[in-house]
C-alpha cells in the first residue's frame, strides 16, 4: 500500500462528498509546486554493454498480468501465456472450455499455519465482492472541501492533459462500503466458482475493492505443495485458496479477536481477488496500446510475497532488510511486531499476530503490527511451513535467511524522514512502526561506486518534506516505496539526498534540458499509481502516458528504456507459474512493459523475471557486480525448453531483460 503506514489498509481522504462534480480542467492555473534545484550531474562512466544510456523505471501499484491483460491477443506469429490462451475465459470474458483451471476453494487451518492447507472444498459459487473504494472520487471530495479549485493542483503537470478529469470520477456512489455486496456488479451474489470480469458493472472508471496482498496470506493464495509437483508446474502451487484467504483474514487482525458474528462480509473483501478487466472490450487501453506498439513480458513477478514495502525494497537491495539497532547490528523487535500466522484458537484461520498496526484511541495505546519473521528458526511461527515446502522440491531451494535477523515482510516506515532526521523508533513505543535504518548494500551504492548517475523522482516529494506525517490531504507520497529512504548512507548525507531523491517536477525538468541521469527511479503519488480502491488503472495510465509522451519528444528518446511495472500483483488472482527462490518467494505475476526505440514490434517475452531482473538489467548495462555474496541478482539467467520456456531448467534464474530487446548487435 502506498503513503505512510498509517494509511495501509485506508487512505485518510476527506469525508466522502455529496454531490457531483463536472470541472473542466483548467491545465493553465495554479502553477505546481516549486521544484528543488535539480543537483548537476555528476561526470560519469558512458560506456554500456547495450545502446541504451538511459533507464527510466515506472511503478504502479498492485495488478497482476491476468487482472489487466487476462484477454490480450498479440500480434501474428507471438504468444501470450493468460486466461483466454489457457481456455480459462472466452474472448467476452465469459467462461471458456478450460475454465475449471480458476476454480477456487475454502480450506480448514485451525491450528499450526500452513501455506497449503487441507480441508478443501470446491466454492459453488465464490464469495460476493464487498464494496470497496470511495462514495465520491479523491478530487471531487477535495474541491468540496475548498481544498482544490481544479484537478491540476492534485497532479500538477504529471498526467497526460486528456487524463484530468478522471481525477474527479468515479465514484462508487454506494453508502455500504466495507460492508456489503458490491451492487454494481450483475450477479454478485451468484458469482461463478472462479475468475470473472469486473467490467462493465463495475465501469473501467470507477473505484473498485482491493484484495489483501500480504506475506503469510500470499502463500496460502498460492497453495504450494511440492508432492503436487509437475514437470510443467515444478513449485506445486495450484492459485486456488485466493477468496478463502480474503474472507477468513483478509488484510490482518493486528492480534485482536475475531469478530463475533463473523461472515464472509467481515474483512471487507469478498472475492475481489477473482476480478479481471477485458482489454478486447476497451479496458486498459494505453498500457494495451503500448504493449501493441513495444514488448512485454507475460512472465515478469512481484520479487516477494507480500506488499508494496517488500517489494520496493527487493528491487532496491535484491534482498529483504531486516530489524536492527540502526547500525547494522540485527536485534529482535518487540513481540507484538513478530508475525504469528496460527490461527487463533476456536477460528478458522484468523491470524495469532498479523497486520499493518492500529492505535486505540481510547485508551491512546498503539496495537498489532506483527510484519517481522525471523526465518532462519523454524521454531518461529509460520516459518516452517515455507522452509518446509522450500526443502521438499525436487530441487530444494535455500531460505537465504542469516540467523538471529528479523526480516521485515510486510509495510513499516522506513527509519528516516525525507530530510534525514529519524523517524520515530523507541523500542518501547512501536506506535509508530518503523524499521530501522539499513546499512545493506543497494543498486545507490553500486551505482555512486562506480560515478554513474541515479535519481529516485517521488511524485509528491516536495510536499512530503514539510509534511513528514501525512497530515495534509493532498500528500500521497510514498514513503514505503522508496528503497533508498530505508538507507542510513543516503538520508545523512544531504549532498546525496538532494542528488538521489528528488520531486518529479525535477524528472521533467531533467528530460526539457536533456540532461536525464542514467538511471531514472518514477513512483507516481497515491492518488494516481493504480492502486484499487484508492486510485484508479485509468490514471495511472495517464501517469505513464505523459512520461513517455515527454521522452519521445526529447533527445534522450534514442538511448532510453522505460519499464513500466507495477510493485506487486495487489493480491489478485493470477494463472502464470511462480518459481520459488527463497523464503520470500518469488510472488505471483505482475506486467511489465518495456518502451524503447529497441523494443518495438509487439513482443512478448516469455523469460522468467521480477523486480531483481531490473537491478540486473542496470548491473549488465553498465557493467557492475552483483550487490552482495547473497543478493538475488547472483542469480544466473534462466535456461527453459521450448516446450515450456516459463520454467527455468536451471531454478533459481532470473533474466536480465536484455533479451526483451533487439540491439541488433550494435554499442
Amino acid at each position: 500500500m502506498s503513503s505512510s503506514i498509517f494509511l495501509a489498509q485506508a487512505r485518510q481522504h476527506l469525508a466522502v462528498g455529496t454531490s457531483l462534480f463536472a470541472l473542466l480542467v483548467n491545465l493553465g492555473a495554479p502553477a505546481p509546486v516549486a521544484a528543488q534545484q535539480p543537483a548537476t550531474h555528476l561526470a560519469q562512466r558512458t560506456s554500456t554493454a547495450s545502446p541504451i544510456k538511459h533507464v527510466i523505471i515506472i511503478i504502479g501499484e498492485n495488478r497482476s498480468f491476468d487482472h489487466i491483460f487476462a484477454t490480450y491477443k498479440p500480434k501474428a506469429g507471438e504468444t501470450v501465456n493468460n486466461l483466454l490462451s489457457e481456455g480459462i475465459v472466452k474472448a467476452d470474458g465469459t467462461p471458456g472450455p478450460n475454465y475449471s483451471l480458476s476454480l477456487q476453494y475454502s480450506a480448514s487451518d485451525t491450528g499450526t499455519y500452513s501455506n497449503s492447507p487441507g480441508g478443501k472444498t470446491l466454492y459453488g459459487s465464490i464469495p460476493p465482492v464487498v464494496t470497496g473504494g470511495p462514495q465520491t472520487a479523491y478530487g471531487e471530495q477535495l474541491f468540496d472541501a475548498g481544498l482544490i479549485t481544479t484537478a491540476y493542483q492534485i497532479e500538477p503537470g504529471f498526467l497526460s492533459p486528456n487524463y484530468y478529469q478522471y481525477l474527479m470520477t468515479g465514484g462508487t456512489g454506494l453508502t455500504d462500503g466495507g460492508t456489503g455486496p458490491d451492487t454494481r456488479i450483475p450477479n454478485d451474489l451468484d458469482l461463478p466458482g472462479g475468475a470473472f470480469q469486473l467490467t462493465p458493472g463495475v465501469p473501467y472508471d470507477a473505484y473498485a475493492s482491493s484484495p489483501v496482498h500480504r506475506f503469510y496470506q500470499m502463500w496460502q493464495q498460492q497453495d504450494c505443495d511440492a508432492s503436487l509437483a509437475t514437470a510443467a508446474n515444478p513449485a506445486g502451487c495450484l492459485h486456488d485458496l485466493f477468496p478463502w484467504v480474503e474472507v477468513t483474514i483478509g488484510a490482518g487482525d493486528n492480534g485482536t479477536s475475531q469478530p463475533n458474528p463473523f461472515t464472509t462480509y467481515t474483512t471487507g473483501e469478498g472475492s475481489t481477488s477473482m476480478e479481471f478487466y477485458n482489454v478486447q472490450q476497451g479496458d486498459a487501453p494505453y498500457l494495451t496500446q503500448l504493449a501493441n506498439t513495444y514488448s512485454m513480458s507475460d512472465n515478469y513477478h512481484q520479487a516477494a510475497m507480500g506488499g508494496t514495502g517488500l517489494n520496493h525494497i527487493m528491487f532496491g537491495f535484491a534482498d529483504a532488510i531486516w530489524y536492527s539497532d540502526g547500525n547494522g547490528n540485527a536485534e529482535a523487535p518487540i513481540q507484538a511486531q513478530i508475525e504469528d500466522p496460527d490461527a487463533q484458537p476456536g477460528t478458522n484461520n484468523w491470524y495469532v499476530e498479523d497486520g499493518y498496526g492500529g492505535f486505540n484511541s481510547t485508551t491512546n495505546t498503539p496495537y498489532g503490527g506483527g510484519s517481522y519473521s525471523a526465518c532462519a528458526d523454524t521454531t518461529q511461527p509460520g516459518v516452517p511451513a515455507v522452509v518446509n515446502y522450500l526443502g521438499s522440491l525436487a530441487k530444494p531451494i535455500a531460505p537465504n535467511c542469516d540467523a538471529t535477523h528479523y526480516y521485515l515482510l510486510n509495510n513499516y516506515n522506513p527509519g528516516y524522514n525525507g530530510d534525514g532526521t529519524l523517524a520515530v523508533n523507541d523500542p518501547n513505543d512501536y506506535a509508530s512502526f518503523t524499521i530501522p535504518p539499513t546499512s545493506v548494500r543497494h543498486i545507490g551504492d553500486a551505482l555512486m561506486d562506480a560515478n554513474i548517475s541515479f535519481t529516485y523522482f517521488g511524485d509528491g516529494w516536495n510536499l512530503y518534506l514539510s509534511d513528514p506525517n501525512f497530515l495534509n490531504p493532498l500528500d500521497e507520497y510514498c514513503n514505503i516505496c522508496n528503497p533508498f529512504q530505508y538507507a542510513s548512507d543516503i538520508m545523512t548525507n544531504g549532498t546525496l539526498r538532494g542528488e538521489h531523491i528528488q520531486d518529479l517536477a525535477n524528472f521533467y525538468e531533467d528530460v526539457k534540458a536533456n540532461e536525464l541521469p542514467s538511471v531514472s527511479i518514477i513512483k507516481p503519488s497515491g492518488f494516481v499509481d493504480g492502486h484499487p480502491a484508492s486510485s484508479k488503472l485509468d490514471l495511472f495510465e495517464g501517469f505513464v502516458k505523459q512520461i513517455v509522451d515527454k521522452v519521445q519528444a526529447s533527445s534522450e528518446w534514442a538511448s532510453a528504456a522505460i519499464f513500466v511495472t507495477f510493485d506487486e500483483s495487489g493480491g489478485y488472482y493470477d494463472s502464470g507459474y511462480v518459481q520459488p527462490l527463497d523464503f520470500f518467494g518469488d510472488g505471483t505475476r505482475t506486467p511489465l512493459i518495456i518502451v524503447s526505440p529497441f523494443s518495438t514490434g509487439g513482443h512478448v517475452n516469455h523469460s522468467y523475471s521480477d523486480h531483481v531482473s531490473l537491478t540486473k538489467f542496470i548491473e549488465r548495462n553498465w557493467g557492475l557486480a552483483p550487490l552482495t555474496t547473497r543478493s538475488r541478482d547472483n542469480f544466473p539467467n534462466p535456461k527453459a525448453t521450448k516446450a515450456n520456456p516459463y520454467v527455468p531448467t536451471n531454478t533459481p534464474a532470473l533474466d536480465d531483460l536484455f533479451d526483451a530487446f533487439n540491439f541488433s548487435g550494435r554499442k
